[in-house]
């Protein structure tokens, strides 16, 4: 039955869940990187955030299928195949990677190994592999483009504003975001999204927050400086704003301004657009850190406005030692408490297309409170949510 079979495609999503344990995802890499040497260096040393992110992207593959649904996985992996090019691989690795990972389901089962498994291990495997493999191997264009860190602006003790020149334009849609890789820590890929438009110069700026116990997120606010070659991946995401589609909320949390940012200038180029109604929050009002850019375009388009929202009233002490964030008069009066409260007491913004960015937390606590007060869930886009 193969595909057919639900029974034995639920028993191999069960078996990489990464909820139910990542036994068998280790002795996958463990075989992968025994039959084929080359492979170990496409990852970083530490390999606990790659088990998981392939562990959860195979398993949700998986589920779909026991779905029966094809089209979102297939443009999924179609997606990946062509990303992958980034790390250098190539036609011969996805052959040792399909004998590992047909091995590592075969070896997990052990005595429980049937011919039914054996059928729909063989034809997921061979499905995952084989659209991954013909995307990569149809796509004409570069895996990635280099640039070089041309001002590292540091805005708050956690907040970089990051521009870089890039060798050759990058084209994006606003809304999207891409993967980059910095000196400071080799094959290790973190998603940024772009705060500005594609310029066909190639300048490009980005708004990077440090997370806690975040190695990546903290080279980049401590340690860039101009001169810094970064490397960044093609495009991903379909965050937009229908023009038709009428008006429009956004909710940004810290740096998951940027996204929306790079939407809102986007929309200055015609003259008259739906309403917008942008709430950027922070902890403290000095984490506000790009309200007097957003004060520069709302002073010149009246569709848009900008309630700023911070979850304490007063800044910490070392809030002196940055840059002050305050713009002049014009903006909404600043607003304190949650993100997701602060939005909810204005109604459920049923008829608005809401757009929500910002840390995975504050983006489920946000999408659960809109739901809850009767926001449509279909009206509400966000990114992927990564721990």
């Amino acid at each position: 039955m193969g595909l057919d079979d639900r029974d034995a495609l639920r028993m191999l999503r069960d078996a990489v869940d990464p909820a139910l344990g990542d036994d068998l995802i280790r002795r996958f890499y463990t075989h992968w990187f025994a039959i084929d040497m080359s492979v170990r260096d496409l990852f970083p040393p530490d390999m606990d955030e790659q088990r998981r992110r392939f562990g959860q992207a195979v398993s949700w593959v998986l589920g779909e299928l026991v779905a029966q649904r094809a089209q979102e996985p297939v443009a999924f992996l179609a997606q990946l195949g062509r990303d992958h090019r980034k790390y250098g691989v190539t036609q011969r690795h996805y052959d040792s990677m399909q004998t590992a990972l047909y091995a590592g389901f075969r070896n997990h089962f052990g005595a429980n190994w049937n011919d039914q498994l054996s059928e729909a291990t063989h034809d997921a495997v061979a499905l995952m592999i084989g659209v991954m493999r013909g995307a990569a191997d149809a796509e004409d264009g570069p895996p990635f483009c280099d640039g070089t860190v041309i001002e590292h602006l540091r805005v708050t003790r956690d907040v970089s504003v990051v521009r870089l020149q890039l060798d050759q334009p990058l084209f994006y849609h606003p809304g999207q975001y891409v993967t980059v890789q910095v000196p400071q820590w080799p094959r290790r890929w973190r998603y940024l999204s772009p705060s500005i438009p594609t310029e066909p110069s190639g300048g490009i700026e980005f708004h990077i927050r440090s997370v806690p116990g975040g190695m990546v997120s903290t080279a980049i606010v401590a340690e860039t400086t101009p001169g810094d070659r970064w490397r960044l991946s093609n495009p991903h995401g379909a965050l937009h704003v229908d023009r038709d589609g009428g008006d429009v909320l956004m909710v940004a949390g810290s740096t998951g301004l940027a996204p929306l940012r790079a939407l809102i200038m986007d929309l200055t180029r015609w003259g008259v657009n739906p309403r917008v109604h942008l709430f950027f929050g922070g902890r403290y009002p000095c984490d506000l850190y790009d309200l007097r850019t957003l004060w520069e375009i709302a002073s010149q388009n009246p569709w848009l406005s900008v309630t700023p929202v911070s979850e304490f009233n007063v800044d910490p002490p070392w809030a002196a030692d940055y840059p002050d964030v305050q713009p002049p008069r014009g903006l909404h009066v600043r607003q304190t408490g949650v993100l997701a409260d602060v939005v909810t007491r204005y109604g459920n913004w049923g008829d608005r297309q809401i757009l929500i960015c910002g840390s995975p937390a504050m983006v489920t606590a946000t999408k659960a409170a809109l739901i809850a007060k009767g926001a449509p869930p279909e009206r509400i886009q966000h990114d992927p949510l990564a721990s």
